[in-house]
C-alpha cells in the first residue's frame, strides 16, 4: 500500500502542495487529476524520491521516503511527463543500459527484456533506433524503461500526452493489463482516458485534495445542475415559461428559434427527472415534440466545477 501523509512541498514562496493525504491500495489503478500548476507532477516526483518534501511523508508499506529512498526507488517504476529517452540509441541498447543502471545483467537482463518486450509490445522495434520510432512506440519504450526491474508500483505522468486516438487506446489497454499485477498511479489531462482506465480518481486543486472516490461516487456526489434540451414546433413563449411553474427547481437557461422550431434548454437539480412533465406539457399545449436530450453529468463537469468555478470538496 502507498500512503501519502500530510504532504507539503514549497518552492520558495510558492506552495505547490499543501498538506494532502491519500492512500493507494495494492493492485489499484489510481487516476491523479488536476489543472496545470495544481501540484500533480510535484506530488509524483516526491513519491518517487526525485524531490524531497518540505513536510509530511510518503510510505510504501513499511518504508518511508525520508529514511528509505533508495529501497523505495527499487520498488517503483516512474515515467515522467517528458519521456527521458536517448533517441540516438537502439531500443535494445537503451533498455540494456537502463537495466545495468538497475544492476540487472546477464541472464537476469535477458529474462527482464523478454518480459517487457511482451508486456509493452516491442517485438517489432527492439533493434530500431529510438528516433525512428513513432510517438506511440516511444511511449512504449518509456514504459519498458519504467518496468524493466519489475516494480511493485508504476507511476505514470501524462503517459498518453501527444498521442493520436489509436495510440491512446493501445497505451490504455497496456496500462490496464499492467494494472492487473501492479499498483498504478497515472496522471492525465485526457479525462476520457481516466474514466476508461482507472479504479479510483483523485483531484487536486492549488495543491489541495478536493475529490477522492470512484467515478460513480464522484458523479453521485456532484452538486451541479443537470440539463435537458428540447426541440419542438408550435411552442409559444407563454407555454415555454409555464414549464417553470410545473415543477420547482427548473430553470429555463436558454430559448432560441431555428427556422420553424424552438430549442429550449432547461437546468434542474439532478435529483429531478422532468421529462415526463415536459412530455405531458407538450401534449397539452399541442407542441410537436421533435427531440428531448438529457446531458448527464460527466467527469469533465466535476473537474471544471472543482478546479475552475471555485470548487469545494466532492
Amino acid at each position: 500500500m502507498v500512503k501519502i501523509e500530510n504532504l507539503v512541498k514549497h518552492y520558495g514562496s510558492v506552495r505547490a502542495v499543501q498538506g494532502i493525504n491519500f492512500e493507494v491500495k495494492d493492485g489499484e489503478i489510481l487516476g491523479f487529476l488536476g489543472a496545470n500548476g495544481a501540484g500533480k507532477s510535484t506530488t509524483l516526483k516526491v513519491m518517487t524520491g526525485f524531490l524531497s518534501p518540505t513536510a509530511g511523508n510518503v510510505h510504501f508499506d513499511d518504508k518511508n521516503i525520508l529514511e528509505h529512498s533508495l529501497e523505495i526507488r527499487k520498488e517503483v517504476g516512474y515515467l515522467p511527463e517528458n519521456n527521458p529517452l536517448y533517441l540516438e540509441m537502439k531500443v535494445y541498447d537503451f533498455l540494456e543500459f537502463i537495466a545495468k543502471v538497475r544492476g540487472i545483467e546477464g541472464k537476469a537482463f535477458k529474462s527482464a527484456l523478454g518480459r517487457v518486450i511482451e508486456q509493452c509490445g516491442l517485438k517489432g522495434i527492439i533493434h530500431k533506433q529510438i528516433i525512428e520510432c513513432s510517438k506511440g512506440y516511444k511511449q512504449r519504450v518509456g514504459l519498458a524503461m519504467a518496468m524493466i526491474h519489475d516494480p511493485k508500483v508504476l507511476i505514470l505522468d501524462e503517459p498518453v500526452s501527444g498521442l493520436d486516438p489509436n495510440q491512446i487506446v493501445e497505451i490504455r489497454e497496456l496500462i490496464k493489463k499492467v494494472g492487473e499485477e501492479k499498483t498504478v498511479i497515472i496522471s492525465s489531462h485526457i479525462l476520457q482516458e481516466i474514466e476508461a482506465t482507472v479504479d479510483r480518481i483523485i483531484i487536486i486543486h492549488e495543491g489541495q485534495l478536493v475529490a477522492d472516490g470512484t467515478h460513480q461516487e464522484l458523479m453521485h456526489n456532484f452538486h451541479g445542475k443537470a440539463q435537458l434540451t428540447i426541440e419542438a414546433k408550435n411552442a409559444t413563449d407563454d407555454s415555454i415559461m409555464q414549464l417553470k411553474e410545473k415543477e420547482s427547481g427548473i430553470h429555463i437557461a436558454n430559448v432560441s428559434t431555428i427556422k420553424d422550431k424552438r430549442v429550449i434548454s432547461l437546468e434542474f437539480d439532478k435529483k429531478i427527472d422532468p421529462r415526463e412533465m415536459v412530455f405531458n406539457h407538450a401534449v397539452a399545449e399541442k407542441w410537436t415534440l421533435l427531440e428531448m436530450t438529457t446531458h448527464k453529468v460527466q467527469l469533465e463537469d466535476v473537474f471544471r466545477t472543482l478546479t475552475i468555478e471555485g470548487g469545494g470538496n466532492a
